[in-house]
């Protein structure tokens, strides 16, 4: 009996060991601690969103009650994406020098101060005083949300962890259509004040939860606090041998020496970000060019598509199709909002198990045919003298539609992207350009959306993006490379060769897999 035992534990235990040896090994469990940081940073991200929300819905409430005109209505719509400017122009800088953490927290303060105000406006200028202050405070939320999600994040999870920001996004434009709708029902005069005022109170929670976040580990190490980034990266990475190699990374991007293991150490004036602008804009090398081309591209076309003239102006589309009433209207707004909702959380567990090249390029053709087929209806409600239930039925569908494509890739894999690739001596400033070009075409949008309607109809507008997004299909295809599981310090390894980034890819492929061997 112990003889077979014997057997049966060896020669027919052998089997069972090497079958073991062949199986696939286990994806590494959700980083839980990772995932809390990520949470509790992109959250600010709901700042904006909710301004973009309510807007749509509260300027008409502003427009009758201010007796203003179209002209200022776009103003005070869009003003606010070129105001955030500012913030995000200065965020790059007060992140290096403040960090990551008490920059969210000074966006969330900024951002309250101007919803008081906004809420308190008893005129179209102090109105436009609050619009410029909260504009600052989402300028500094904008840049800063994913840069830290990206820098605390580990490889596996870091496309779903930085798309937290546009999910609150959407979530923020969610609230505020909601919040339309509630406050709907009083007075002009008091509807747009409790609507605009109201959110004050989420940046003060916002702000709070940040200060119990840990700082961003690659902000420590540019500081030269070792010990303590070595703590967060341990607390934030799958396993402790990928907080070693992400700590190698880190360290060897900033200038120390690998061997180097003191808990603190001195950190050249170049990783503090002295030269950065020149290196960037003046002097770049092919790898940053093209990084930068990217980068700055996807935020272009992702506003240049025509998102927030849908999401600013939807209750006037619906309008236009043939709903003439408020409260329908606002009703149809909310189901734009929850749509983009739900999709962005479907696109949140695809990101790093599809890729982002894949979910990039279905997005925009899903948002081509949809913007297509939204001009098509809309051009035939123009032409029509009478009411047209299926056309009105079919322009909604479209509207549902292209939020849904924007959602589910464009949305989110603008931040994922941008705040990826990056070499991290140039992350802040290089993802506040890219923050820069959004915004700057965003209040393009908001400020002439109207304007661009009576000259060449509403459906002529969205036959314009429509263009605009074929374009972009073809910048994505040809330029983009695939960034899916690549760790952030390797990302820039596959820029630089712009048309040609296929045949590097498959160069580092096959050097990786000779290591392997």
């Amino acid at each position: 009996m112990a003889d077979r035992k014997s057997e049966e534990s060896g020669v027919l235990g052998e089997p069972k060991d090497l079958i073991t040896d062949f199986d696939p090994p286990k994806p590494p469990k959700r980083n839980k601690y990772a995932f809390a940081c990520a949470m509790l940073a992109s959250m600010t991200s709901v700042l904006l969103g909710y301004d973009i929300g309510v807007m749509s819905g509260a300027q008409k409430f502003i427009e009758r009650d201010l007796h203003l005109n179209d002209l200022q209505i776009q103003f005070l719509v869009g003003s606010l994406n070129l105001y955030s400017l500012v913030g995000s122009a200065a965020a790059g800088r007060t992140s290096d020098w403040l960090g990551r953490r008490y920059t969210i927290v000074f966006a969330g303060a900024i951002f309250f101060v101007g919803a008081i105000l906004m809420g308190f406006a008893t005129n179209y200028a102090f109105l436009m005083v609050g619009r410029f202050v909260a504009g600052v405070g989402v300028g500094y939320a904008l840049m800063i949300a994913p840069v830290y999600t990206a820098e605390v994040s580990p490889a596996s999870a870091r496309g779903f962890l930085t798309s937290f920001p546009e999910v609150f996004i959407n979530a923020g434009i969610l609230l505020g259509y909601v919040s339309n709708y509630a406050f709907s029902h009083l007075s002009d005069h008091l509807a747009w004040r409790f609507m605009l005022g109201v959110g004050a109170i989420p940046s003060v929670f916002l702000a709070l939860g940040v200060l119990g976040m840990p700082e961003s580990p690659r902000w420590l190490i540019m500081q030269g606090r070792l010990r303590d980034a070595k703590i967060v990266l341990d607390k934030t990475s799958d396993s402790l041998e990928e907080s070693k190699l992400r700590l190698a990374d880190i360290k060897e991007a900033a200038g120390i020496p690998e061997d180097c293991n003191d808990d603190i150490v001195k950190v050249s004036n170049h990783s503090h970000g002295k030269g950065i602008w020149k290196e960037l804009l003046i002097h770049p090398t092919p790898t940053v060019r093209h990084i930068l081309m990217a980068a700055v591209g996807i935020h272009f076309f992702q506003q240049a598509s025509g998102i927030d003239a849908v999401v600013l102006y939807s209750p006037r589309i619906f309008e236009k199709a043939g709903i003439v009433k408020d409260t329908p209207q606002l009703l149809a707004t909310i189901a734009v909002g929850f749509v983009k909702t739900m999709f962005i959380l479907v696109a949140t567990f695809l990101l790093d198990r599809v890729g982002r090249r894949p979910l990039l390029l279905s997005s925009v053709a899903g948002m081509i045919i949809s913007l297509m087929s939204l001009g098509v209806v809309l051009t035939i409600i123009d032409n029509s003298t009478q009411k047209i239930p299926w056309a009105i039925a079919l322009c909604i569908a479209m509207i549902l539609s292209y939020v849904a494509f924007f959602s589910i890739g464009m949305g989110p894999i603008t931040w994922v992207y941008s705040s990826e690739i990056f070499p991290l001596r140039l992350r802040a400033q290089g993802c506040s350009m890219g923050v820069a070009m959004n915004r700057v075409v965003s209040g393009v949008i908001g400020m002439t959306f109207l304007s661009l309607s009576k000259a060449i109809t509403t459906g002529g507008a969205f036959f314009l993006f429509t263009g605009v997004a074929v374009v972009g299909f073809v910048f994505f295809y040809t330029l983009f490379p695939e960034t899916q599981g690549k760790n952030l310090e390797e990302v820039e390894q596959v820029f630089g060769t712009f048309f040609r980034w296929r045949s590097r890819q498959a160069e580092l492929d096959r050097k990786k897999e000779m290591t392997q061997d």
